[in-house]
């Protein structure tokens, strides 16, 4: 058994996939941690508070808690976060102590978080492992009008230098940390995201569709995550201007901070003849998002860049056949042909082509969903702990190993 200090600094497991900071990263911290606590480690994740009405310490399960740290503001923005990293480390090391509990590994998630557990890991003389869950180089390569700033990167390649083993989600992710980053391949594990398989499940579509309140003999395409540029919503949109097939469009995601985003986004449906074709939802809770896949006949992910792209995961568990970007993680969830398609990204024609095909054609697309839900068994998040686990294990026995040999000597 294990003591685990979880670092999210930013972004807290307790939040709303699909809001604003809030998606993939927020579940994967979250069921990583109930697996691990199943195998009788304890998993401490702290997080930035960001309401200062919620209590310090929220239980999870038996062996799961998540603690707030007051470190700056409040409401700080995301890109002001940084500034607060030494103070976020300071009161974590306080809680620590006053709780009087050793940590045997940090863990940490997105780079913020990294600079955090450095200053950990130093202090408490215990293995560092990070995931970065998405590069700010990759995104600057794949996205060139939101540039991340310089000193994200040099960030990332500090914390990447510094840490005992960095988890990724894909073998692009480890290309572009051994490339661009100078990480030597021995120091990366592979591993990738998972999923539920007993809440992500096949459903009847009539009766989901019922409970929705959608319309039962309509086809439906999907689309799930933040209302943000990388997301790719504009491509999708500008593709579905391009599908002679009738269909609906159900974007779910995002809340009345993303009113803006959506605004436009919406008007740019109306500037391409769509509007009564599409809907607005705001992002639902992760536990309800199973219904909206089942309601859907296609799941789109048009995605500039994704490490993993857990939205497609899920879809695919659910037995819908996924239309998504060829980028990053995308290339190894999603299986071209069978479950269902990988295209250019940033190019509507193409999306276009493959939604037409899916929605036009029934058995081809009953049998994408039949063979997406198969490709989905091997992501169970069993699985995907116990590698996780085996890097915790070596890691935590050379530490040990390395201060009984001082001691001896």
């Amino acid at each position: 058994m294990c003591n685990i200090a979880v670092v999210s600094m930013h972004s807290s497991p307790l939040g709303r996939p699909g809001t604003r900071d809030t998606g993939g990263m927020n579940v994967y911290i979250r069921e990583l941690s109930r697996q691990m606590g199943r195998r009788a480690h304890s998993m401490d994740i702290f997080t930035r508070r960001s309401d200062p009405s919620t209590p310090e310490v929220t239980v999870l399960d038996e062996r799961t808690r998540v603690i707030q740290v007051d470190a700056g503001p409040a409401q700080a923005s995301k890109g002001s976060v940084r500034r607060y990293t030494a103070a976020f480390a300071d009161r974590v090391m306080h809680f620590q102590q006053a709780s009087a509990r050793d940590y045997d590994l940090v863990h940490s998630h997105y780079w913020l978080s990294g600079e955090v557990g450095s200053v950990l890991k130093g202090e408490w003389n215990v293995p560092h492992v990070v995931m970065f869950h998405t590069l700010g180089e990759a995104k600057n390569r794949h996205h060139a009008s939101e540039r991340e700033p310089a000193y994200r990167i040099s960030g990332e390649r500090a914390i990447a230098q510094e840490a005992d083993r960095i988890i990724c989600a894909g073998e692009g992710e480890k290309a572009m940390l051994v490339q661009a980053y100078g990480v030597a391949p021995q120091r990366i594990a592979v591993v990738p995201c998972g999923v539920d398989t007993l809440r992500f499940r096949p459903m009847k579509k009539a009766r989901v569709r019922c409970r929705l309140g959608l319309p039962e003999n309509k086809r439906l395409v999907l689309f799930v995550g933040r209302i943000e540029p990388l997301k790719g919503i504009d491509v999708l949109l500008r593709a579905a201007s391009q599908v002679d097939t009738p269909f609906r469009l159900l974007v779910v995601g995002g809340d009345a901070k993303d009113v803006d985003r959506k605004g436009e986004l919406a008007q740019l449906a109306q500037e391409l003849g769509i509007s009564r074709r599409v809907t607005f939802l705001d992002a639902v809770a992760h536990n309800e998002l199973p219904l909206y896949y089942n309601a859907a006949d296609v799941c789109v992910v048009p995605s500039y860049y994704e490490s993993f792209g857990l939205v497609a995961l899920e879809a695919m568990a659910c037995g819908v056949p996924v239309v998504a970007s060829r980028v990053g993680g995308l290339k190894e969830t999603v299986e071209d042909g069978r479950t269902g398609y990988l295209v250019p990204w940033r190019c509507p024609e193409p999306f276009a082509e493959r939604l037409e095909l899916l929605l036009s054609n029934d058995s081809l697309r009953r049998s994408h969903g039949r063979e997406a839900r198969a490709s989905a068994e091997r992501f169970r998040w069993s699985a995907v702990a116990s590698r996780v686990e085996d890097v915790y294990h070596e890691l935590v026995s050379e530490y040990r190993g390395v201060v009984v040999g001082a001691h001896v000597a």
